[in-house]
């Protein structure tokens, strides 16, 4: 690959929004506004929408434009491994995963990073869905250069579930 210098992106630079090519355009939303909590923003046509949470234009777009009633993408095959969906608070990722389990929705993994904790889930398209919220950067594991410890433990669910149960009493 050709070397284009030292250019480094902007540090306020952010991801947008992720567009994602589904199937069943219902059904996705039943799965993204009816189960994970998002807010339809507007529709296209009858082959797509937007969805956002705090009134954003869209952080997901859904379109059946190549892909309506098609099977899903094979496992093996390049393309886009999972969306993730930050949460402001462990409360509320702890929140989201009640709503799961009282859907019997199923889950693909839940893990502890280090930095986050996070649960993994496939949309009813099997594209790839992490769930996570961020620890608070000062207790975010560190090497002794500097650089994060990142790591892939299994996620403590009755911990997570403390936030609200605490809550409910």
């Amino acid at each position: 690959m050709q070397s284009h210098g030292e250019y480094k992106i902007p540090k306020n630079t952010r991801i947008g929004h992720v567009h994602l090519k589904v199937a069943d355009l219902k059904r996705s939303l039943d799965f993204y506004c009816g189960l994970l909590g998002f807010e339809l923003i507007a529709t296209y046509g009858a082959d797509a929408a937007f969805i956002s949470t705090g009134g954003y234009h869209h952080h997901i777009g859904l379109n059946t434009w190549f892909s309506k009633n098609a099977p899903a993408a094979p496992q093996n095959a390049a393309g886009l491994y999972h969306t993730a969906i930050l949460y402001p608070t462990k409360k509320d990722l702890a929140i989201v995963l009640e709503r799961l389990a009282d859907a019997r929705y199923p889950l693909t993994g839940a893990s502890d990073h280090g930095v986050s904790l996070a649960l993994y889930l496939d949309d009813p398209d099997k594209n790839g869905v992490e769930l996570y919220w961020d620890s608070p950067e000062d207790q975010w594991p560190g090497n002794p250069d500097r650089s994060l410890a990142m790591f892939t433990a299994p996620l403590d669910i009755d911990d997570l579930m403390k936030e609200i149960r605490s809550a409910k009493s």
